[in-house]
Parts: structure tokens; C-alpha cells; sequence
């Protein structure tokens, strides 16, 4: 049996090539791909050339389509991308007053008109629908001219408000097919009645994480279903439910499956693969791990499925994959975040030493690579690496011999809250670093049992907004709790959850009925950055994969009951 990508893959490019023969045989191939020219394209190399034209600018030659802006200014069309404004699924975007229309065939070759049939008084709906003038359908003939020339079916030109290529007729035809493909067929995990999700949850993980990750996920969905069986029955809450959802999304109920990953990292494949074939989903939705999770990130990859911001500390770093939008870098952020704070004060600072001492632990590897990193992208000397072995401590006699021999200007220790015990003599210590960063979430409770002496002198990376400031945000995040004691949870899980199931409620409603996997991503990305409990922002661009971009630097404050006090602004990539 071929997995679902393998199946999804294999639909679309079946479709590419129907609609590209069909296309050539209208249009003629006035032109060729040279060597290939008496060759036909096979059905998969179809729906490449065209998705590669679509989101990267390359011609099926290899060669970049060849763009103009303003009617006649010449640009690549590497720079000036389909995917840019029409966003990966084709159905447009609206940020601010910017908009840009769908591009899929679905939806071009269809007369538009000033509302969508069946909602014309739902508020989000409405709104959107008056946002573009009303036009004839497309053809394909139109569809070319409109590419190649900028003017729209009912005669008007819009070159002031995208570019036009030009494509000869065979690249013209694989690029219309491939149009054709986009959300053209409903996802899986979608019916008349319901959307399926699911969440993973790799067995072995803190089972007070687990419910805590649970809880506002499964409230969100038994108060989405209720407002759906509500409705039925009363005829105020249907008016309700209308206008905030539309009829659509009203009558939907939702499900969330448990998917419990067992044994080694390498079975959880399988595991992945079976679960999905029992019961496809449109989304998985959360999931918490405390290791790994690059088996589900690349299940999520291939399989085409959105994973909408797992708990885990390890994320998948790539400035390429798609499916799986995260809370932030993870741990590694933190050593990215010190790496940029140092780069703001370097003229303080230069030739002099700065020495990262790490932990090998996955965690001190993570922080160490995550400053090393951003340090030689500024483009300054290398600092002076040394690694914890395992046992190894961090002494006082090693932090003097560090302070004595290489006088560092700032020093970074990542390791956990026994380190701490090595700065008990710093006071006293001549030429003591005027810098000295660690982690605050690897230090852990340790950071609030720091002498008073030494409070002043230790600085940390945190990256979260400062608890002091969160407690505002108690009330909305603990809402998911009725009835239950909130000692018995997670606090900084719950609040993590939380914004899922905002994110979610959201998105859903943005998307107007348009269910599709890649939308869902491409309408959290139109969302402006918005303020959550936990993080100071949480936001994702067009193309982001990563929520929360920043951390702060913090020392304790001074007194029996101190409490974080910043040293930076919110330092983000």
C-alpha cells in the first residue's frame, strides 16, 4: 500500500498531465525545452516543473523565469515568486490592506462575485469577498494573458499590482496545469460533519506534562462541539454561531485522537504510518516529547499532514520543511539570543576572550550550538570552546584557572544549577569577566537561590516574558481548567496548549471553508504577532516556521523574594 503523500502525490500529477496535454493540444508548443523537445513529460516531472515555476521562479530549463514589475522594469522570478503573494495553497492573502487574490484554477475558473454563494451575511466571509472587483471566469487563454501581459479577463490591467513573465507556450501550459492542482481536492480528516485531529504522545513522557498538554486542546473541542449541538436546538446561539463561524464550521464537530508512540525512535514510523491509515486527520495538533521528534517531524514532511506546535525542547531546525510550525528554536534559542546580546556590546568587548564552556550533554550542546553559530554569522573571532565531560565538574579552581590564564572579557557556562556553586568566590576575584551569561531554563530552580552577592554579577538568558509580568494573563490561560486545581498542572505546558487552541480557534475561522493543509499554515502566517501568556510575542510571517523568536536577559533582583529583572530588551533573530 502507498503511503498518503505517495497517493496524494500520484492524484495531483495525474491531474498536472491531463491538464497539460489538453493545454498543448489548444495552445501548440510554439516553443521547446531544446534537447527534450521530442520527449513527453512524465505525469510526476509535470507536476514538479510546475510547482518549482510556482514557488521558486525556475523554468523547466533550470534557467530563472524571466519577471517585469511595473510593466517593463526587468526582475528574476526567483525575487518575485508565485508562492510570494499567492502563498503555497493558491487561495491568496489578506495582510492589513494588501491583498492578493486565489490563484488555483478551482477558484479562477469560476465568475467572481462581490459575496460567496450561501454566506452573504456572514461577517468574515462578507468582508473578504468585497475585498476584490467582480470579473468573469478565466479560461485558459485569459489565464495566459493575464500572466504574460497583466490584464484580467474584464480588460483591466493590474501590472501596478503584480508582475508578468514571460513564458512560452509548453512553460505557459505547465504552469496553468499545475494551478489547476492547487486545493483542488479537500483534505483528508474533512466531511460534511466533521474534522479529524489527532495528537502524539510519546510514552514515558511526565504524565503531569501529558495532562497538562491535554487539557486546553480537549476544552477547546468540547466547547467548539457544544456550541454546534447548541445550536441545533436554539435558535439564538444557531444566530450566534452563524455569524461567528459561518453555517459551515458551525455544523463541524472536531475529534482528537491519542496517537501513543512506544519503544525506540526508530519504530515510531510505523507506529505513525498505522495510525494514519486506521484514521487520516487533517492536522495533528500539539504532541509532547522530553527527547526526540524528528521522526514526527519527518512523517509530518512527507506525509503533507500540519503539526501545529508540539511541546519539546529538540526541534527540527530547517529553513526548508513546511509542516510542523513550532513554539520556538528550543533550547538552542537560548545560546542564539547571548550570542546576538554579546554582538550589541562588542565594541566593549573586542580583543578580548570570550570563552563558552558547555556541558556534553545534549542540552549543553544545544545552547553551545546555538551561540557558536549566530557568533561566526556576526563575523567575529571564534570564542574559546571547553566541554564538560561527563562527571566533570564546574569548580571554582577550574573558573579561577579560566579567569587567570585566558582573561576573558564574558564568560558563558551552560551547564545546570550545580554550577552555580563555583561562582560562591567571584566577589573576590580579580579580573573577573565584566560578562557572565548561563541558561535560565538549564540552571531551572537554581536561579532563585543565588546569593544576593552574586545577583548582580550573574546574568541569564530567558525566554519568556518575566512572571511578574505573566500573572496578568493567570485568568485567560487557567479558563481551561474548570473546576480542576491548577497546582496538579503544568503552568508553563498549560499556557503552551493554550495558544494552540487559540491558534487553532482562529485559523479555522480565517479560512473560510477553504480546508486545506497548506491554507491552514499560510492563514497562521497572515495572523499579525499577538500577545499570549508565556511568550512577550508570538507570531509567524509568511513562511515562518518558529513562534516565539526571542529571549530576554535577566539577573535576580535584590531581597528575600527577588524577582527577574531585565537587562535587555526582548533580543530576537
Amino acid at each position: 500500500m502507498m503511503h498518503s503523500s505517495q497517493t496524494f502525490t500520484a492524484f495531483m500529477t495525474k491531474v498536472a498531465i491531463v491538464h497539460v496535454a489538453v493545454l498543448l493540444l489548444l495552445v501548440g508548443a510554439s516553443r521547446s525545452y531544446g534537447a527534450a523537445d521530442q520527449q513527453a513529460l512524465s505525469a510526476e516531472e509535470t507536476y514538479k516543473l510546475g510547482e518549482r515555476m510556482y514557488r521558486e521562479g525556475i523554468l523547466p530549463s533550470g534557467e530563472p523565469m524571466q519577471a517585469f514589475v511595473s510593466g517593463d522594469v526587468p526582475v528574476s522570478g526567483t525575487s518575485f515568486t508565485c508562492v510570494s503573494c499567492h502563498l503555497r495553497s493558491g487561495l491568496g492573502s489578506i495582510e492589513g490592506e494588501v491583498s492578493t487574490p486565489p490563484a488555483n484554477g478551482r477558484i479562477l475558473y469560476l465568475p467572481r462575485e462581490p459575496y460567496i454563494k450561501g454566506y452573504e451575511h456572514v461577517p468574515s466571509y462578507h468582508n473578504y469577498a468585497v475585498y476584490f472587483p467582480t470579473r468573469p471566469a478565466y479560461t485558459d487563454d485569459t489565464l495566459a494573458e493575464l500572466i504574460t501581459s497583466g490584464v484580467d479577463p474584464a480588460g483591466r490591467s493590474v501590472i501596478k499590482a503584480m508582475p508578468i513573465y514571460d513564458l512560452n507556450d509548453q512553460d505557459m501550459a505547465i504552469l496553468i496545469a499545475y494551478l489547476k492542482t492547487l486545493s483542488a481536492q479537500p483534505s483528508p480528516g474533512v466531511s460534511d460533519s466533521e474534522i479529524k485531529f489527532a495528537t502524539v504522545i510519546v510514552e514515558g513522557t511526565d504524565p503531569v506534562a501529558v495532562a497538562s498538554m491535554l487539557a486546553p486542546l480537549e476544552f477547546g473541542i468540547a466547547r467548539k462541539n457544544s456550541l454546534t449541538t447548541a445550536s441545533s436546538a436554539n435558535d439564538r446561539v444557531a444566530r450566534m454561531g452563524y455569524n461567528m463561524l459561518g453555517p459551515d464550521l458551525l455544523q463541524k464537530k472536531f475529534s482528537l485522537t491519542r496517537w501513543v508512540l512506544k519503544g525506540p525512535s526508530s519504530t515510531w514510523r510505523s507506529q505513525l504510518d498505522a495510525y494514519y491509515q486506521a484514521e487520516p486527520v487533517f492536522a495533528l495538533l500539539g504532541g509532547i516529547s522530553a527527547g526526540d521528534w524528528e521522526p514526527v517531524h519527518r512523517f509530518c514532511e512527507e506525509n503533507q499532514i500540519p503539526d501545529l506546535l508540539p511541546i519539546v525542547d529538540y526541534p527540527v531546525i530547517s529553513d526548508h520543511d513546511w509542516y510542523t510550525l513550532y513554539f520556538s528554536r528550543g533550547v538552542r534559542q537560548e545560546g542564539e539570543s547571548a550570542a546576538r546580546y554579546l554582538h550589541g556590546m562588542y565594541d566593549l568587548i573586542k580583543d578580548r576572550a570570550i570563552v563558552q564552556v558547555s556541558r556534553d550533554s545534549r542540552e549543553g550542546r544545544a545552547l553551545a550550538d546555538g551561540f557558536r553559530a549566530t557568533w561566526a554569522d556576526t563575523g567575529h573571532p571564534a570564542a574559546i570552546d571547553i566541554v564538560l565531560k561527563e562527571g566533570e565538574q564546574f569548580s571554582q579552581q577550574r573558573l579561577q584557572q579560566i579567569i587567570t590564564e585566558l582573561k576573558p572579557a564574558a564568560l558563558i557556562v551552560w551547564d545546570d544549577g550545580a554550577a552555580l556553586e563555583a561562582f560562591a568566590g567571584l566577589p573576590d576575584m580579580a579580573d573577573r569577566p565584566g560578562v557572565i551569561l548561563a541558561s535560565g531554563t538549564f540552571v531551572g530552580k537554581a536561579l532563585w537561590t543565588i546569593p544576593e552577592q552574586l545577583r548582580g554579577l550573574l546574568s541569564f538568558t530567558y525566554p519568556y516574558r518575566l512572571p511578574q509580568d505573566d500573572i496578568r494573563f493567570d485568568a485567560l490561560a487557567l479558563k481551561v481548567l474548570p473546576g480542576k486545581k491548577t497546582s496538579d498542572y503544568d503552568q508553563k505546558i498549560i499556557r503552551q496548549s493554550y495558544i494552540t487552541n487559540e491558534l487553532l480557534g482562529k485559523a479555522l475561522m480565517d479560512m473560510r471553508g477553504e480546508y486545506y493543509r497548506d491554507f491552514f499554515f499560510d492563514t497562521i502566517g497572515m495572523m499579525p504577532d499577538a500577545y499570549y501568556p508565556l511568550y512577550e510575542r508570538v507570531g509567524f510571517g509568511p513562511g515562518q516556521r518558529y513562534a516565539s523568536k526571542g529571549c530576554f536577559i535577566v539577573q535576580l533582583g535584590k531581597g528575600e523574594n527577588p524577582q527577574l529583572e531585565r537587562r535587555s530588551e526582548w533580543v530576537t533573530r
